[in-house]
């Protein structure tokens, strides 16, 4: 599985021990943004590792700060790009079954790098439902066109969406 990973300062050490053991795991992993460990903006790893999942370059993003938060708020303003704040296993199971989340957000200040790699590992092997779930993810595409998602996909006035 080919994935695009970025940190700030705070989730650099994070990052780049997990990068390792995603490559030793047969995944072609893609480090972008300034991973020296010197201070930097979260907004732009966000946005690197955003853009390399909207344009399809990469299946899914890793993104590490200190507390996750940032990094899914500055992700989530690329189009088509499903960021989600992930603390443990299950909230990983859920943003990919539920939301199809394709980008995890990680805190580095308040998790271990040992569930930091559980929760990757989950992340990466659960599906997508679809079903019920499905018609909600194309709401939320409708709120990426700028329309208002009560009114489409089966829901509110019960127009059809367009996604």
């Amino acid at each position: 599985m080919k994935l695009a990973l970025s940190a700030d300062h705070r989730g650099v050490s994070a990052t780049k021990q997990l990068s390792d053991r995603l490559r030793s795991n047969g995944h072609d992993v893609l480090l972008v943004g300034n991973l020296s460990g010197e201070t930097c903006d979260y907004p732009e790893p966000a946005y690197l590792v955003a853009k390399a999942v909207a344009d399809k370059q990469v299946e899914f993003g890793i993104l590490v700060c200190g507390s996750g938060i940032g990094m899914c708020i500055a992700a989530n303003k690329v189009p088509t790009v499903r960021a989600a704040l992930v603390h443990d296993e299950l909230t990983a199971e859920v943003a990919r079954s539920h939301n199809d989340a394709n980008v995890v957000c990680l805190s580095a200040d308040m998790l271990g790098q040992r569930l930091i790699e559980k929760i990757v590992d989950v992340f990466l092997t659960t599906p997508f439902q679809g079903g019920r779930h499905e018609r909600r993810v194309k709401k939320i595409t409708a709120i990426e066109r700028g329309e208002d998602p009560t009114g489409c996909c089966g829901g509110g006035g019960g127009k059809p969406c367009n996604a």
